[in-house]
């Protein structure tokens, strides 16, 4: 036992050197990029924030509803004068009326309970930090964050956000995907047994993620075939994302025209509808989404009629070429600036879910016509986009070849260590 103990590390070792030189920079080390500090002296380092806040008694709070820039002052102990004299100090670092409910705050007290300093969490990152004595003073702090290369295994046995949760995945990575696969996966249909094996970048702050910046490859595995998504940059502004036959990922119509909603109604001629119980044709398919909800055109096209329809309520509809044409129903209203004659682009949001007309609740019935009949939108075939360059195939073969061995390396290390952890 001890032999095939020995085995399986001199294995693990030679599989982890690989990787080294191999992989390069695009493995899965860490890269820590730090902000550099405004503030230095000669006999010392200054505390991150400009000031030593451990001298300090500390209160945190959140803006209120209401509340503006010198009344948070004042509720803190300034007087209006200093106040606006703080506000003055501000110049082009920060504009006041930019101050949001909700977000957090920390003032600093003196032993005699004088305001001296306010950190204003601007965001997740940057931090203003206003000196509230004489002469007054305002900076910008950028938190450290850290980019770390990161790969993601998940398997779909309840939902695609309780999976990544459940394997220590950020499900922020949910939105590169959905829009990488926008045209390819039906976001609102993943069964149990899919499965999406990402290699991506995030980018954390104290310890949270804060973002998911760049998807580099994707698997989606479904009923037995896989989908990979490629990242090569032509730098010719253009698509990013590709299939392995060089094709890009974008298509001409998306699969779904909202995001994170549910369908409650599928695509029949023989449903009984919900208000008036009797058994009619429901040649759409029902996204169950909050009110206000943004809706998107699929595709670019023109904008033929956009107006009240009696049981679909406000209705757009938009002609995309000869053969297509969709409808939107039962919205809250429309995107401001829309007309009818106008051209829309793929994407670009043109109305809100409601629940006018004829519905029993909030929820958006879309539409698809080919040829001037109905078809099932969940059914509809796109044709691929513009295709990657000749001349960048070559090129294109080796990243996804590289991005491929990547993954096979880490799946080796992880199954290795499995079995080593058994023996």
């Amino acid at each position: 036992m001890d032999m095939v103990k020995r085995l399986i590390i001199r294995v693990l070792c030679l599989v982890a050197l690989c990787g080294i030189y191999s992989c390069g920079n695009t493995s899965s080390s860490t890269n820590e990029e730090v902000a550099e500090l405004e503030f230095s002296e000669q006999n010392g380092e200054v505390p991150v924030l400009g000031f030593a806040p451990d001298s300090l008694r500390c209160e945190d709070g959140k803006v209120k509803s209401g509340q503006f820039f010198s009344t948070l002052l004042g509720s803190l102990g300034m007087t209006a004068q200093d106040a606006y004299n703080l506000t003055q100090a501000c110049d082009t670092v920060f504009d006041v009326r930019t101050l949001r409910v909700g977000n957090t705050y920390k003032a600093y007290f003196s032993e005699e309970d004088r305001l001296e300093y306010l950190v204003y969490d601007r965001d997740r990152i940057h931090q203003v930090v206003f000196d509230c004595t004489e002469p007054y003073g305002v900076w910008v702090y950028e938190k450290p964050v850290l980019r770390t290369e990161r790969y993601a295994d998940v398997t779909i046995n309840s939902s695609l956000w309780n999976d990544m949760l459940a394997a220590d995945v950020s499900p922020l990575l949910i939105l590169g995907l959905s829009d990488i696969y926008a045209w390819t996966v039906d976001f609102f249909g993943l069964q149990k047994g899919d499965r999406f094996r990402v290699l991506y970048q995030e980018t954390l702050c104290d310890g949270e993620v804060i973002s998911v910046d760049t998807v580099r490859y994707a698997v989606f595995s479904h009923a037995g075939q896989d989908f990979p998504a490629i990242m090569y940059d032509q730098h010719d502004g253009g698509n990013l994302w590709w299939n392995e036959k060089g094709e890009s990922m974008r298509k001409a119509f998306l699969k779904a025209p909202l995001k994170f909603s549910r369908i409650s109604s599928g695509f029949s001629y023989a449903r009984r509808h919900p208000v008036t119980r009797k058994v009619q044709p429901h040649t759409g398919v029902d996204y169950a989404a909050p009110k206000g909800t943004p809706v998107m055109t699929i595709g670019d096209g023109v904008i033929t009629s956009m107006k009240y329809e009696g049981a679909g309520g406000n209705t757009i509809r938009i002609r995309h070429n000869s053969v297509y044409s969709t409808a939107y129903l039962h919205l809250s209203g429309y995107a401001k600036g829309l007309k009818v004659g106008q051209r829309v682009r793929q994407g670009q949001v043109i109305g809100y879910v409601g629940s006018t007309g004829r519905s029993t609740g909030p929820h958006l019935d879309f539409r698809v016509w080919k040829n001037g009949s109905a078809i099932n939108p969940l059914k509809m075939d796109s044709p691929p986009a513009e295709p990657l360059k000749q001349e960048n195939i070559e090129a294109f073969t080796q990243t996804w070849q590289s991005y491929q061995h990547q993954i096979d390396m880490i799946q080796a290390q992880s199954h290795l260590q499995t079995l080593f952890e058994l023996l």
